[in-house]
């Protein structure tokens, strides 16, 4: 059940030309009121198909990493009266037909945001995760869990969904453009109190999904342990970060933008 609530759906896109329509497409009837794609300097045709399916595009003029990319897909998603924020990638690897149960607990009132873990089935390597990527996620959900005391499988995902006072709550501005962006925000919304659940969704390794290498890999570990020590120097009073202190900055205008939106 919907229960009135808006659900919006965001694709922080980048080269996904051959894989944006495949991706939309399986999104289930009635479960995305918009779509929003925003086209960080694709050098393919993203903006193209995006617009051609009736999406709403935004198109940033030059790239600002994929945290970068988020803040224009969240700022968007909450001047168009978005109630709930599903984040899709649109390179087909997260299964999109998952977004209603994704939803779901916070539509029950159980959660404000949920992630869709891929490791929850124990599956990930068989279904072609690389080991290096599966151990590295291991060990730093691990971490993770040890400082937030929590016990999820998984908290490096890229879908995800959001309650909107969760977005509007949390110094999203104060994040990196970078990668480490997701790994700032799940400890943002521990720190703030938000409640946060998981459910496990199946995901595709191929040549079409996006993936970062081994060296960024590292680079993005070693954020992740970064904002980890600053939550807890944060929590223990001993140095204050803006990552973790509110109110949000003021969010920047957001780029011009084109073509509709779908409605569900």
């Amino acid at each position: 059940m919907r229960r009135g609530q808006r659900i919006v759906v965001i694709m922080p896109a980048y080269n996904a030309a051959e894989t944006l329509e495949q991706t939309y497409r399986d999104i289930p009837d009635g479960w995305a009121d918009d779509v929003i794609v925003v086209d960080d300097c694709s050098a393919d045709h993203t903006a193209e198909v995006a617009k051609r399916l009736g999406l709403h595009v935004i198109v940033h003029s030059k790239n600002k990493g994929y945290g970068g990319n988020q803040k224009t897909c969240y700022r968007a998603a909450l001047e168009r009266g978005a109630d709930i924020v599903v984040m899709l990638h649109p390179d087909y690897q997260y299964d999109p037909k998952r977004i209603p149960s994704l939803v779901t607990p916070i539509l029950d009132g159980a959660a404000d945001m949920v992630l869709g873990s891929r490791l929850a089935d124990g599956q990930a390597v068989r279904n072609g995760m690389p080991l290096y990527k599966y151990l590295a996620n291991r060990v730093l959900t691990i971490v993770e869990n040890a400082a937030f005391g929590t016990h999820f499988t998984e908290l490096h995902t890229g879908m995800r969904a959001y309650r909107r006072e969760v977005l509007e709550t949390l110094p999203l501005e104060a994040n990196s453009d970078d990668f480490v962006f997701d790994s700032q925000v799940i400890a943002q919304a521990h720190h703030f109190g938000f409640r946060l659940a998981e459910i496990s969704v199946s995901a595709r390794y191929t040549a079409e999904v996006s993936s970062i290498g081994f060296a960024r890999s590292v680079v993005y570990g070693m954020g992740t342990l970064a904002t980890v020590a600053r939550y807890l120097l944060h929590r223990c009073g001993i140095r204050r970060s803006a990552i973790f202190t509110a109110p949000a900055p003021t969010a920047t205008p957001l780029p011009a933008q084109a073509g509709g939106s779908r409605v569900a």
